[in-house]
């Protein structure tokens, strides 16, 4: 029971996380657009300076932005490798950010679960002795325990589903960004 007040405890702070990651997200298609063609046309003419300062003008929401601003040096140094690699990195912070709510929204259930059946044990011997008071006691708290696991797995499936479609668009944005540039380095 104490790890499953837990979990709804992390699930109530994922859930303030998720409502102030939202507040500030923003995607804004066409000044991705006009910034990518302006690092496209900068490396065309291999301005790699010019293409740089495009890169950290990309204002999108905060994964996006930071992408940018992080393969801005890379690109002024015409290491193109490492803007991949750098892509991959935001890939797995993407991944390791789902698992938290993952991991909750798995775990949860099974541990509403067990809530519900240690405690059929002593109701049933209550039962079986004609104790009602412990009978209604232990089924409190089988039928508590599941409430509250459902109740927190269903929070962080939905913060889960819907943070993964965020990232979907994220990566989406990056892996456009990581296009433009690769297309001066040939790769």
């Amino acid at each position: 029971m104490i790890l499953l007040t837990l979990l709804v405890f992390v699930s109530l702070i994922q859930l303030g996380e998720f409502l102030s990651e939202y507040s500030k997200r923003g995607r804004d298609r066409n000044s991705l657009e006009v910034s990518c063609k302006k690092i496209r046309q900068s490396l065309h003419s291999s301005a790699f300076s010019e293409a740089s300062k495009a890169l950290l003008n990309i204002k999108q929401n905060y994964l996006v932005t930071t992408f940018a601003k992080e393969s801005a040096q890379y690109l002024e140094e015409q290491n193109f490798p490492a803007i991949g690699k750098l892509s991959e990195e935001y890939e797995i912070k993407m991944a390791k950010r789902l698992e938290h709510t993952k991991i909750i929204s798995t775990v949860s259930p099974m541990l509403g679960l067990m809530g519900t059946l240690i405690p059929l044990g002593p109701a049933l011997i209550g039962l079986s002795q004609g104790d009602l008071e412990t009978l209604a006691q232990n089924l409190m708290i089988a039928f508590a325990t599941t409430v509250v696991g459902l109740f927190s797995a269903g929070i962080a499936y939905v913060l889960s589903q819907v943070r993964r479609r965020w990232y979907w668009e994220d990566m989406s944005d990056i892996d456009y960004i990581l296009d433009i540039i690769e297309e001066k380095s040939g790769n």
